[in-house]
């Protein structure tokens, strides 16, 4: 949702076209799959990942999301913005791992 120079984006999770989650079971690679859904999202409103304000992180597994943290290298290559990682119980489909919500800030 774009509200004047403002972009939230809810959570990106690692689903198909149809919904369905894929990469169960693959930290890595729903982490991947996060952020290539995430970069979509932003190419369509003219942004990158250089214009992200906040990223917040909710895991089920804190300890492989700091395992693989350091993939957020190839992301941000600038700086990173400010968040929260935030270790949950449960997200909103068995089998979801991690899940990524972005604001961006695009002067215009």
């Amino acid at each position: 949702m774009k509200i004047g120079n403002e972009i939230k984006i809810s959570g990106a999770v690692s689903m198909d076209n149809k919904g369905i989650p894929i990469a169960i079971g693959d930290f890595p690679q729903q982490m991947k799959n996060c952020y290539a859904d995430l970069d979509k999202v932003l190419k369509h409103f003219g942004c990158t990942f250089d214009d992200v304000i906040v990223e917040n992180i909710f895991t089920t597994n804190m300890q492989l999301f700091l395992e693989n943290a350091e993939y957020r290298n190839y992301i941000y290559t600038k700086q990173f913005p400010t968040g929260s990682w935030l270790g949950v119980n449960e997200l909103a489909l068995p089998g979801f791992m991690i899940e990524i919500e972005l604001e961006v800030y695009k002067p215009e």
